[in-house]
């Protein structure tokens, strides 16, 4: 499976971007997916999974009640919609897929990545 990410930009601190991930080659489905982000000078880190159908989805502390992952499965699209941004989200984010027909994606082994899409918050 082939992800491309878009929907990064520069926002002040306390605005919304929403990222998405489309996927081709295969349906998106098949997989469950996430979303992790590298700021600069730091190690990538997880931010945000979802299971294959959706069920269930898994945040980490730093994001919780601001973010939200979610997936379209007709346009084979997972997404992060991203609220109350604050400087220290800025990063680039990528989005990742786990194993085939996994029900849950093992974030320390994400099989699949996309390019990043940076985003940038401003005090």
């Amino acid at each position: 499976v082939q992800l491309q990410a878009s929907g990064g930009g520069s926002v002040q601190a306390g605005g919304s971007l929403r990222l998405s991930c489309v996927a081709s080659g295969r349906t998106f489905d098949s997989y469950p997916a996430g979303w992790f982000r590298q700021a600069p000078g730091k190690e990538r880190e997880f931010v945000a999974t979802i299971t294959r159908y959706g069920s269930s989805t898994n945040y980490a502390d730093s994001v919780k009640g601001r973010f939200t992952i979610s997936r379209a499965h007709a346009e084979n699209t997972v997404y992060l919609q991203m609220n109350s941004l604050k400087p220290e989200d800025t990063a680039v984010y990528y989005c990742a897929a786990g194993a085939y027909l996994a029900q849950a994606m093992d974030v320390s082994n994400p099989q699949y990545w996309g390019q990043g899409t940076q985003v940038t918050v401003s005090s």
